[in-house]
């Protein structure tokens, strides 16, 4: 399944998409596509719905974030080597992970606002893990029992605050629209093997990152295994798993992100998400 949010901002509505490309509307049966909404008997009920006795959502409306009411997004660092080596780091040899506060979530493709003074800004494509079941202290072999699905997440980064403002790369990943997020959340049940799916970013038609989750450092179920250590994960959080080269601070000179400039990012069998950057005006 293919399972959505679609609506004004603040004001979404859960959707399901069916076979046809067509936005169906799961509000007679689900409050929200949330933490409730992706367990696994949740998941079952929704699978036996016929995706035809669901009213169409007419036109063309906005997506929201494919996940609402998001406790954590955690997500990993440095975790494609090629990436390593491209920002000069050494291969981690555990995991790296950092927050990116919720309210930078938005829609799969809202604008992103460029901060006020930044001129570093800079994107990042990530396959993201869906939970789907509480996780504490997981083994490897029992990861995939807790994943709901899949979905892309624009790691959208201001490069100055992450590495030149004091430390903590927190303070350069929470900006608001820096996490745009979906266009859908993807069951697991539909994707075969979640380390082998290409991953790209276009930045005004340019090819700027094309690779493979196969280069992953560390896997699915080692990551979830290793941050459930750590922390409780809860059903409806979000792991973006890490990004490949091809960052525009790996350019000689940068690439940095500038008003104007459109983003395209996609993950094999996950859909698209496409983002216009526009100056900070508040």
């Amino acid at each position: 399944m293919k399972l959505l949010r679609y609506g004004p901002v603040g004001q979404e509505k859960p959707g399901m998409l069916d076979g046809d490309g067509k936005i169906r509307d799961l509000s007679g049966t689900v409050a929200d596509i949330n933490g409730d909404a992706l367990s696994p008997a949740s998941l079952d009920r929704l699978r036996a719905i016929n995706p035809a006795t669901l009213p169409v959502v007419s036109g063309d409306p906005r997506l929201g974030a494919c996940v609402g009411g998001v406790s954590k997004v955690l997500a990993i660092g440095l975790n494609y080597r090629l990436h390593a080596q491209e920002a000069g780091m050494p291969i981690p040899t555990e995991p790296i992970f950092f927050l990116k506060a919720t309210s930078s979530i938005s829609g799969p493709n809202d604008d992103v606002i460029i901060p006020r003074g930044s001129v570093k800004t800079d994107y990042e494509v990530e396959l993201a893990i869906v939970i789907g079941t509480k996780a504490q202290y997981v083994d490897i072999k029992d990861a995939h029992k807790h994943i709901a699905g899949y979905c892309i997440v624009n790691d959208v980064s201001e490069r100055e605050y992450q590495i030149e403002r004091g430390g903590q790369w927190t303070k350069g990943k929470s900006c608001d629209t820096f996490c745009p997020m979906g266009p859908w959340v993807v069951t697991a049940d539909e994707i075969a093997d979640a380390g082998k799916l290409q991953v790209w970013t276009d930045v005004n038609g340019e090819r700027r990152q094309n690779s493979n989750s196969a280069d992953l450092i560390f896997g699915i179920a080692h990551i979830i295994s290793y941050c459930s250590q750590f922390m409780t994960l809860n059903p409806g959080d979000v792991i973006p798993t890490g990004t490949p080269s091809g960052v525009a601070m790996g350019f000689k000179p940068p690439k940095f992100l500038k008003a104007g400039d459109v983003m395209k990012v996609g993950v094999e069998g996950l859909g698209e998400q496409t983002q216009k950057l526009v100056a900070y005006s508040g």
